[in-house]
């Protein structure tokens, strides 16, 4: 934490970005999935042809010759909804969402009960355009055509996991598993629904079992990782994201989340290189570089902390937090004034972000604009009662201005807070210095330099001399 009149605290970053731990939520894999029920012989030969061939090149990832092929089939056969689902499927996996769209819509006008086009369609919507409470009222039209549609509920819970919406996900992965118990996804998106929920060690039992139904599912390895993670198993979690890495030696996600894992063993430099390794598979991947610019952070590169929030400004200049941290970065090398630019920035996109004010409020008192930081910590207790910093902070300004009653209430509120604060203690027994009462001055200075403060000492040792 910042401390504005002691140069030498000891301080640390007050807000935290670490954004790398994203359940990866499973969407286009399940496309595989739904492509079963949507093979019917065409009954023209030269269109069954077509259609066949088109099927084997959308396999070999051959989309747009596989459109081309179904084109041709359509030729012959107009009316065949399979030929409209696989065109629908092939633009879907070449980023033509609208084009799946239509072909599936198509499909559901020639055949308004096939089940599979709007699950299909579900997944267009939902994966597609980020549409999940549309893709929802699809998936529920695919179940009332076929109540035993095991991808429907699947897909349907995959939506209300975007939606957040986690024990209704739960509910329909349970029947996914009812109906197909050996449906691998299903139990890795239920270990993400439960996961969200808290519940770790019943989400490492679903992944557990993803992963002994499909081995090779990287997915499931590095969400495993994640819960071993939130139980503080890290050993386990950095085992299961090298096993993701593995099987996928890009997969950016994976090196983000052993990176934070590793953040978390305060590992910071090898914690780097894999938020480094991150950013050259996706060098627009802004977790990464907020992440990357944590790890910095604690290893006092606050150039390199700069550079990386700058970064993850240009990709997304509308995050309040970034600005902060930046602004934190360059009160660390001094450059109060444009740190105060950062922090008016994050409150023009956040005005009750406490820890902005708390920041400015750190960055005025450096260019001894008291009354101004007093204004800002004022807010930063007004948004936050309990932000144990400010309190201790204010008490340190309020100490500077010989507001000595007030300074002590501070203190005494940061105590209350936080009982572990030596900075409130070392403030608190100079103010009491500053009134005559060296017996209190010295008990708070031994508490404070029994919680780590290394400058107590020295100033019991003056104040026994006085």
């Amino acid at each position: 934490m910042r401390y504005i009149l002691d140069a030498n605290k000891e301080s640390l970053k007050g807000l935290n970005l670490q954004e790398g731990l994203v359940k990866k939520f499973l969407s286009v894999s399940l496309i595989i999935f739904l492509i079963s029920p949507v093979y019917i012989f065409a009954a023209n030969t030269d269109a069954d042809a077509y259609y066949h061939r088109g099927n084997a090149k959308a396999n070999l990832g051959d989309y747009a010759g596989a459109i081309r092929d179904y084109n041709k089939a359509q030729e012959f056969d107009p009316k065949d909804v399979s030929t409209y689902c696989m065109r629908g499927i092939a633009k879907y996996a070449i980023g033509d969402i609208q084009g799946a769209i239509q072909d599936y819509n198509t499909a559901i006008e020639l055949n308004p009960k096939f089940a599979s086009a709007y699950c299909l369609l579900g997944n267009a919507k939902g994966d597609g355009l980020g549409d999940y409470t549309s893709a929802i009222k699809d998936y529920n039209k695919a179940i009332e055509l076929n109540p035993k549609y095991a991808d429907a509920y699947c897909r349907r819970g995959g939506a209300k996991n975007h939606l957040n919406d986690y024990a209704g996900a739960i509910k329909d992965f349970d029947k996914t598993i009812e109906i197909n118990p050996n449906l691998s996804v299903a139990y890795d998106s239920r270990g993400i629904a439960r996961d969200e929920l808290g519940n770790y060690k019943s989400a490492v039992e679903d992944y557990n079992k993803a992963i002994e139904l499909n081995p090779k599912d990287e997915q499931a390895y590095c969400n495993r990782g994640l819960a071993e993670d939130e139980l503080g198993n890290y050993t386990s979690a950095i085992n299961d994201y090298n096993k993701a890495i593995g099987l996928n030696p890009k997969d950016k996600v994976a090196y983000c989340s052993r990176g934070g894992t590793k953040y978390k063993l305060n590992d910071y430099t090898g914690a780097i290189n894999d938020y480094s390794k991150a950013i050259t598979f996706d060098p627009n991947y802004r977790d990464a570089y907020c992440n990357r610019a944590n790890a910095k952070f604690h290893l006092g590169d606050y150039t390199g902390v700069i550079k990386d929030y700058n970064k993850a400004i240009e990709l997304n200049p509308k995050d309040a937090r970034v600005y902060c941290n930046r602004g934190d970065a360059k009160y660390h090398i001094g450059d109060y004034a444009d740190a105060i630019n950062d922090d008016n920035k994050a409150l023009e996109l956040d005005p009750k972000l406490p820890q902005a004010y708390y920041n400015r409020g750190i960055d005025k008192a450096k260019l001894s604009d008291y009354t101004g930081a007093i204004n800002d910590f004022n807010k930063a207790i007004e948004l936050d009662p309990t932000f144990e910093a400010a309190y201790c902070n204010r008490g340190l300004v309020e100490g500077r201005l010989d507001d000595h009653t007030g300074a002590i209430k501070d203190f005494n509120k940061a105590i209350e807070l936080n009982s572990k604060d030596a900075a409130a203690y070392y403030g608190s027994g100079l103010v009491k210095f500053k009134l005559g009462d060296k017996a209190g001055a010295i008990k708070d200075l031994k508490k404070a330099s029994a919680l780590g403060d290394k400058q107590a000492d020295e100033m019991i040792k003056m104040i026994q001399l006085k």
